[in-house]
């Protein structure tokens, strides 16, 4: 029952932070970590430890599915390499030179126990990445490469935290059998993955007008996915990935409207909760950190930790430089069919690879795997430093979350990295080309032909439509270019007309509600007709507007 008051206490403060969190202009993550933070002093707030086994089965598989089901695979396929060498390159670089790092300055660091501090601090975690990167405008390459990299680097971390962890407890390491289960381990994960995603994909194609039932099996696909994948000793991550790009690929061709209208309002409610407690979780870990830690002074500690931080970041930023300069890892090139605007004109290259160096940080899978440490060896004694090992995943996160958090969005202002923000403008081209076909559509093969007076009537429509999305381009392609930006829309006398008639609407079936003249029955249905011409004025009315 206390833990139950806890969880309401923070559900009561998540839904109370969200609610200014864009007032403040600062990256959700930022936030709820600070706010964690500060609870967990507080003298009344019991202990609470996050518990590994809950965040690799109930949080993570539904967090990295929702990341990947929402990622492009056109664009993860084109900038696999990069997404690659980040994934699994970079994190055996991170965790050697952190390896090295804490042997030589951190005492009673052995070469195992060093190792498995590197694979815990090792991986960017997708959940923090995608808070951060939120509203900032960047490059859709740099954006597709940070997903991506998150996506994929936690199994290749999970794999050396794995192996870490059996060196130490048993003191034997081989390392051409590490080699080859790593390979067992990534390439199950990925072919479970791909098979559980094609088996749900025949599924959904069989289930026909049952939304409720689809957007149930979503929710249960990821955990799905997972749990096979760990059942056969392989990666559960990237079997839930493999899964998510999949079914993201076929979504058009196996939802209807109806579950995919569900499906977006279940999941961002869903994925909203998830990370509001896992970064405030991570926040609320440090106080009964430090109670184990008390034969160490504060100053010693900080300095480990700032040590570890330093090592993190700069590897990273060394390493990304060194491969966009000498491997030509990073081809910043434009679609052939998309618009580069002004960026076409300068060369943003390094400017985007420092961007992409400066976005690392550390979430929840560090902190879940440094949590998940064992309390004693085998031989029943304490396990080495278990203690220090999480505040130092702690400080690591903490520092690229909060420093780099705060320090990105001036990074980018400094910089003068213009916010690339092409997808109101794609939107506008696509419905242009939909427009067009349409009225291409109705003049040449609509069959049986409708009568003259509504064939007339529906192309009056369409090229209205047509023109009103030509003008929003080229008011998108003169603010591209110019300093002054022009509104892509405005609210329009039919729009303003039809607004002020719903809130007439919407006023007069409150009154009848309240008088009870009709059945709530018959009133829930007219409040849903309501509701979806108020989505259609939603959607049309200008941003500025709204």
């Amino acid at each position: 029952m206390e833990n139950f008051k806890i969880i309401i206490f923070i559900l009561v403060v998540l839904i109370s932070l969200w609610a200014v969190i864009d007032k403040l202009k600062l990256p959700y993550p930022v936030l709820l970590v600070l706010v964690g933070l500060a609870i967990g002093i507080m003298p009344f707030v019991p202990e609470l430890v996050l518990d590994p086994e809950v965040v690799f089965v109930v949080f993570l598989p539904p967090l990295l599915y929702y990341a990947a089901s929402h990622t492009s695979w056109h664009d993860f396929k084109t900038n696999l390499r990069p997404i690659s060498a980040l994934g699994i390159s970079l994190v055996f670089f991170s965790m050697t030179a952190v390896a090295i790092t804490a042997h030589f300055f951190i005492p009673e660091f052995g070469w195992p126990l060093a190792f498995l501090l590197g694979a815990i601090v090792s991986p960017p975690d997708a959940v923090a990445s995608s808070g951060l990167m939120k509203g900032l405008g960047l490059n859709k390459q740099v954006t597709t490469i940070l997903e991506g990299e998150s996506l994929v680097n936690d199994a290749s971390a999970l794999i050396a935290y794995r192996y870490a962890l059996s060196a130490i407890l048993t003191g034997t390491f081989v390392f051409w059998k590490a080699g080859l289960q790593f390979l067992w381990v990534a390439g199950g994960g990925i072919i479970i993955g791909l098979l559980v995603g094609y088996v749900l994909i025949f599924i959904h194609k069989r289930i026909d007008n049952y939304p409720i039932v689809e957007t149930c099996l979503t929710l249960l696909t990821p955990f799905l996915s997972y749990l096979l994948a760990e059942d056969a000793h392989t990666s559960g991550i990237l079997s839930v990935v493999s899964t998510g790009l999949v079914i993201s690929w076929r979504a058009p061709e196996i939802f209807s409207y109806q579950t995919r209208m569900r499906t977006r309002i279940v999941w961002d409610t869903l994925v909203f909760l998830l990370n509001g407690f896992i970064f405030l979780l991570i926040g609320l870990q440090l106080p009964g950190i430090l109670k184990h830690l008390s034969n160490y002074t504060l100053a010693s500690l900080i300095g480990y930790g700032l040590l570890i931080s330093f090592i993190t970041i700069f590897i990273r930023i060394l390493w990304i430089f060194a491969s966009a300069r000498f491997t030509n890892l990073f081809s910043w090139k434009q679609r052939k069919h998309r618009t580069s605007g002004s960026s076409a004109k300068k060369n943003d290259t390094w400017k985007n690879v420092l961007i992409l160096s400066w976005t690392g940080s550390r979430g929840v899978i560090s902190m879940a795997t440094a949590l998940a440490l064992p309390l004693t060896m085998y031989d029943g004694q304490a396990f080495p430093q278990r203690y220090l090992v999480i505040f130092l995943c702690f400080v690591v996160i903490f520092i690229t979350l909060v420093v780099q958090g705060f320090t990105l969005p001036h990074l980018i202002r400094k910089l003068k990295v213009s916010p690339v923000d092409n997808e109101a403008k794609e939107e506008t081209e696509l419905q242009l080309y939909v427009t067009v076909s349409t009225l291409h559509y109705i003049r040449n093969e609509y069959y049986p032909k409708p009568g003259k007076r509504i064939a007339e009537e529906l192309i009056k429509k369409y090229e209205i439509l047509a023109g009103k999305y030509l003008t929003e381009i080229r008011t998108h392609t003169r603010n591209e270019s110019e300093e002054t930006h022009e509104p892509i829309s405005t609210i329009t006398p039919m729009q303003e007309a039809q607004a002020e008639i719903s809130k007439f609407q919407r006023q007069l079936l409150l009154k009848l509600h309240k008088e009870g003249k009709y059945s709530d029955a018959a009133i829930k249905l007219v409040e849903r007709d309501m509701d979806i011409n108020d989505l259609k004025l939603h959607q049309m009315l200008p941003k500025e507007q709204l």
